[in-house]
């Protein structure tokens, strides 16, 4: 086996704070957060000059964890934070959650907008997309029942 296990996602984000927020709500610890920057930053990334805020979340189950950058350098040379379900590329984050409903409640204060509507997928998961912090695409899914073992 070569891969130990997923490490974390990265986002980059305008406003940290407001990142960090979102994803507390939502039931994320925050676990650090730094500035990044120096000779072994810039070789990692290939960005000379580089300089990064970073905060590092983590799930309740202490298993996934969630990177939030704020770039200070080089200026941001791409957005795609709005771009639709099936844009190429990474897209979206997906957390499961005990109560749908009452998720979508606490994060509303904080800008979340269902993207469609809150999906029943057959009579295993409730779903849905919505959009966090700088229009994020992030997926919600509440279990109903264990899947059978196939």
């Amino acid at each position: 086996m070569t891969v130990k296990r997923m490490d974390n996602v990265g986002i980059v984000v305008e406003d940290l704070d407001a990142a960090i927020e979102f994803f507390r709500e939502l039931g994320l610890e925050l676990e650090g957060r730094a500035p990044i920057e120096g000779a072994w930053a810039d070789g990692v990334t290939g960005l000379p000059g580089m300089r990064v805020e970073i905060a590092m979340m983590r799930t309740p189950d202490g298993h996934g964890r969630l990177e939030l950058s704020r770039f200070l350098a080089p200026p941001v040379v791409g957005d795609h934070r709005m771009a639709p379900v099936n844009a190429l590329g990474y897209l979206r984050v997906m957390f499961a959650v005990e109560d749908l409903d009452d998720t979508l409640a606490r994060l509303g204060p904080y800008g979340a907008e269902v993207v469609g509507e809150v999906v029943r997928y057959r009579d295993v998961y409730r779903l849905c997309y919505i959009r966090g912090p700088e229009g994020i695409l992030i997926g919600l899914a509440q279990e109903l029942r264990k899947p059978a073992a196939g």
